[in-house]
């Protein structure tokens, strides 16, 4: 791998801009700044250059310019990542793809778009809606975070349980491998099992085996209305003991979220909504589809929850009502922000029936390690995240949060879970990865990493290193 010199980032920088146009190149240490970091708490490096392709050619060459000098290139969107997977460990090229912005196509007979990797979650919500379609996937960064980066970690989000991860809804990619060459894999079909799958290989690959540069996206059909509600209880075991009954009664609603006791109390300093704080717990639960069945379904899953042991359960009489009761949830990890300063923000996983001995060993974890540790995540799909706040210019207290998660990590390997549910493993995660995995399992992705890229130059640090 090679190493730049100080003095020699102007000569990279006038490579580049021959390429992508000046205007489009940086390389001044005060523009570098930004993309040091991801939103990931304690990682950074130092980019050589940043670079603003504006399409696939121009990822094309970029690569091939940096494949044969073996300088290391970092795929990135929005700088969204929670695990590390945008930061530049190994110093480099920035490929910034926020340039590359377009929706190029709305197929409302196919329920498919294509569309290039910096166009926003949020923005392709939108236009499809302009069709009456609809699009799935929703990660809490949606409003700001690219598709690109949604597909290169397989984000989930609120409706997972009903929906789905984004690996569902990636029909075709365009890709560039590290040595400059563009491929297609996949495309408009619904159905197409010629060859190794590699759209769902390339789906959760963090940038480590190919930069993706158009994606085709599969749509559904807009439903007719959504409904949400809230219930609370006395603790999370018993909220979780709920979400059991849900499934077991064979409902799968689109959104069956869970905050803790300290969650609740952040997001109502946070946002005022009018929530109680002395609750336990507080599960967020909503369905989709048409009025009548969201309805019934709602109506059912309150019954549920009172029956399960819930102090209080209401359904949204009103769209907006209903918008403000998901705030609730989706501010939490900004609302947590404000307990110490800073956060780290994980999300382990478990099969759901285990959801409550996870949820109670973390409790357990940060009581014994005495770090600051909050809870929140989505309890139809298992996914837990524990957020670490902490003073940042403490280090003893963010010494204790690292060895809450330490062990929290190993508790969900030890209970058949993951490291991360959908967030990546990127350089936050990825020394806790082969306790996961096991070592046979990692020489394998060492040879994927290796048949795509045997340079390494693409994400150093990360998946396959």
């Amino acid at each position: 791998m090679s190493t730049l010199a100080t003095d020699a980032a102007p000569s990279l920088g006038a490579d580049l801009g021959r390429i992508v146009g000046a205007p489009n190149v940086e390389t001044r240490p005060a523009a570098l700044v930004p993309y040091r970091t991801d939103a990931t708490f304690g990682f950074s490096g130092i980019p050589w250059a940043v670079v603003r392709p504006g399409d696939t050619e121009e990822v094309s060459r970029v690569l091939r310019f940096a494949n044969d000098r073996g300088i290391p290139v970092v795929p990135r969107g929005a700088g969204t990542s929670l695990a590390a997977g945008a930061v530049p460990t190994h110093g480099g090229i920035v490929l910034a793809l926020t340039r590359m912005n377009r929706i190029a196509s709305i197929n409302p007979i196919d329920l498919t778009a294509v569309v290039q990797p910096g166009v926003t979650t949020q923005d392709l919500a939108r236009a499809v809606a302009e069709h009456r379609l609809y699009y799935p996937p929703d990660p809490g960064s949606q409003r700001v975070s690219t598709l690109g980066g949604n597909v290169a970690t397989n984000a989930g989000g609120l409706h997972g349980l009903k929906y789905g991860n984004t690996a569902g809804y990636v029909l075709g990619v365009e890709a560039v491998l590290a040595d400059g060459q563009v491929i297609r894999a996949g495309g408009q079909l619904l159905k197409d099992v010629a060859g190794f799958d590699l759209v769902r290989l390339l789906t959760g690959s963090e940038g480590a085996l190919a930069v993706l540069t158009e994606l085709t996206l599969a749509l559904r059909p807009a439903p007719a209305t959504r409904t949400t509600g809230l219930a609370y209880f006395a603790d999370l075991k018993a909220a979780s003991n709920a979400v059991r009954g849900v499934v077991a009664a064979g409902i799968l609603p689109a959104t069956l979220e869970f905050l803790d006791a300290k969650c609740i109390r952040a997001v109502e300093d946070y946002a005022q909504l009018g929530l109680d704080t002395d609750a336990g717990a507080m599960l967020l639960f909503g369905d989709d589809g048409s009025a009548a069945e969201v309805e019934r379904t709602v109506a059912e899953i309150a019954d549920l929850m009172r029956e399960f042991g819930a102090t209080s359960a209401q359904v949204a009489t009103a769209a907006a009502e209903s918008e403000a009761l998901l705030s609730a949830r989706r501010c939490a990890l900004p609302a947590l922000s404000r307990l110490g300063g800073a956060t780290m923000l994980e999300d382990v996983g478990v099969p759901r029936s285990l959801l409550p001995e996870l949820v109670r060993r973390i409790d357990e974890i940060a009581d014994e390690s005495g770090a600051t540790v909050a809870t929140f995540g989505h309890a139809g799909d298992g996914n837990a995240h524990p957020v670490g706040c902490f003073d940042p210019g403490d280090h003893e207290q963010r010494s204790r949060v690292a060895a809450a998660f330490d062990d929290i990590f190993a508790a969900a390997v030890e209970l058949g879970g993951t490291i991360t549910g959908e967030h990546g493993v990127g350089a936050a995660k990825l020394p806790y990865l082969e306790a996961q995995l096991g070592s046979a399992q990692m020489a394998l992705l060492a040879r994927i990493k290796q048949a795509f890229d045997p340079v390494g130059i693409l994400n150093p640090g990360k998946l396959g290193s």
